[in-house]
C-alpha cells in the first residue's frame, strides 16, 4: 500500500479541479489522505462562507471512497505569505495535527509527500516521507492579497528543489522550474471527457435558462479576479441582441455590479458539477476569457479543455496553453478582435463546421483527466514508485 499525503490549494467540495481529478484516479494500491486548504483566522470577515471551516477539523475526515479521505486542517494564523516565521509557526502546527490525527490514527510511516502550496516547504522538516511531489498549477506570486512576492518565490524554488518530482500545468511554469529540478515534467490540466461530452447533444432546457434569449454566450467557473469581467461587460454593451450567461459562484473582492445592471447578462451562480453539461449544451459558443498578465500567461483554463469536449465553438483570450488549439479555437487579442471572433464563433454554431466539431472533441479525448493521470503514473514508475 502506497500513502499519500495531498496538501490541496482548494477544498475538496464543491468545485472540483486538477488536485480531485488526479487523486480520485489514483491506483487501489494507494491511500489518498487529501488535506483542504486551512482558513486563517481572519479569512471570515472577507468571505463569510469561510467560517464554518473554522471548527471543521474537529470533526471526523470523509470518506470519499474506500481509499480516499478528505481531511480539514485547523485555522493558521495571517499574513504567512509575507512574513516566513509566520510561516514556520503555522506549518509546524499544521505537521503536528497531520501527524497526531492521520500518521497514528492510519499508522503511516513513511508516505507520499504531494503537494500544491509553496509554504508547505516549511513542514517538510517536521514530517517523515519517502517521496516528495510538488505539482505546480499556478504562478503563485502572482495572485492577490497579503504576499510578499519574493518570499513565495524563495519558497516555490526551495520546495522544487527539495522535490523528487515536480508536475507543471504550463510551458511558462515549466520553463522556471525545470533549471531547479531535472525532474520536472509538462502535464496540463485536462478535462472529465465523458460528463462533458454530453452537452455536445442537445439535452433539455434547465429552468433557470427557460427564458434566455439566443444566441447565448456562456462562461462556466468561479468568476474570480482574472477573469475579465470588464470584458464580458464590453461585449454585453456592444451586442444588447445577445445573452451572456456565467455559471459559477463570484469569487471574494470581485464585483459584478456592473454585469448586474445588464439586461443581457445573466449570473447563474453555482451549479453542481453533474448538472453542468445540461446548461452547457444551451450554449452557443463557450467563453474563455482571461485578464492579460503574468498570472494568466502560467494557467492551465480547466473550463478550456471542458469546451473543447462539448465540440462547440470557443472564443478565448491570447494564452498559451490556448494558442496551441489555435486551429479549432477563436483567439482574440484585443477587445475589438474578440468582439469580432465571437461574431465568426457565432457564424459556426448557426452553420456546424463538422471538421472542427470532431476535432475539438479529438483534442478533449486526448487532454482527458484519464490520459493525465495515466501520464503522471508512468512518470512516477520511471522515479521508483511502485504504482499500478
Amino acid at each position: 500500500m502506497i500513502d499519500i499525503i495531498c496538501f490541496s490549494t482548494t477544498p475538496w467540495d464543491p468545485i472540483p479541479t486538477r488536485k480531485q481529478q488526479i487523486m480520485k484516479r489514483m491506483p487501489q494500491n494507494c491511500r489518498i489522505f487529501y488535506l483542504d486548504p486551512p482558513v486563517t483566522l481572519i479569512g471570515p470577515l472577507k468571505d463569510p462562507s469561510l467560517r464554518p471551516y473554522l471548527t471543521r477539523f474537529r470533526k471526523s475526515p470523509k470518506r470519499i471512497k474506500e481509499n480516499l479521505f478528505v481531511f480539514a486542517l485547523p485555522p493558521i494564523i495571517p499574513f504567512y505569505n509575507k512574513k516566513r516565521s509566520i510561516n514556520k509557526f503555522n506549518q509546524k502546527m499544521i505537521a503536528n495535527f497531520v501527524k497526531e490525527v492521520i500518521y497514528q490514527n492510519f499508522d503511516l510511516k513513511s508516505p507520499i509527500i504531494w503537494t500544491y502550496m509553496p509554504n508547505t516547504v516549511d513542514l517538510l522538516e517536521h514530517l517523515s516521507y519517502s517521496f516528495l511531489v510538488y505539482d505546480c498549477i499556478d504562478k503563485h506570486s502572482e495572485f492577490q492579497g497579503f504576499i510578499d512576492k519574493a518570499l513565495v518565490e524563495s519558497m516555490e524554488d526551495e520546495l522544487a528543489q527539495k522535490s523528487n518530482v515536480v508536475f507543471t500545468t504550463t510551458h511558462g511554469l515549466y520553463n522556471k522550474l525545470k533549471p531547479l529540478n531535472p525532474h520536472t515534467y509538462l502535464v496540463p490540466n485536462g478535462a472529465e471527457f465523458e460528463h462533458f461530452n454530453k452537452a455536445s447533444n442537445k439535452l433539455p432546457v434547465p429552468d433557470k435558462m427557460n427564458n434566455i434569449p439566443r444566441p447565448i454566450f456562456g462562461f462556466v467557473g468561479v468568476i474570480h479576479t482574472w477573469i475579465d469581467t470588464q470584458l464580458i461587460e464590453y461585449l454585453a454593451k456592444e451586442k444588447r441582441e445577445w445573452s451572456f450567461v456565467l455559471i459559477g459562484p463570484v469569487g471574494a473582492g470581485v464585483s459584478v455590479d456592473n454585469l448586474k445592471k445588464l439586461s443581457n447578462v445573466y449570473l447563474l451562480g453555482r451549479i453542481d458539477n453533474k448538472d453542468l453539461p445540461q446548461y452547457v449544451s444551451q450554449f452557443d459558443v463557450c467563453l474563455n476569457l482571461f485578464r492579460t498578465n503574468k498570472l494568466s500567461e502560467n494557467v492551465s483554463p480547466l473550463k478550456f479543455y471542458e469546451y473543447l469536449a462539448t465540440g462547440k465553438p470557443i472564443v478565448s483570450t491570447s494564452m498559451p496553453q490556448v494558442e496551441e488549439f489555435s486551429d479549432v479555437v477563436y483567439i482574440g487579442k484585443s477587445y475589438e478582435d474578440i468582439l469580432a471572433k465571437c461574431s465568426q464563433a457565432l457564424q459556426e454554431a448557426q452553420n456546424p463546421d463538422i471538421e472542427k466539431i470532431e476535432k475539438r472533441i479529438k483534442y478533449a479525448k486526448q487532454t482527458s483527466w484519464d490520459s493525465r493521470v495515466t501520464q503522471i503514473i508512468d512518470i512516477l514508475k520511471r522515479e521508483g514508485i511502485a504504482i499500478e
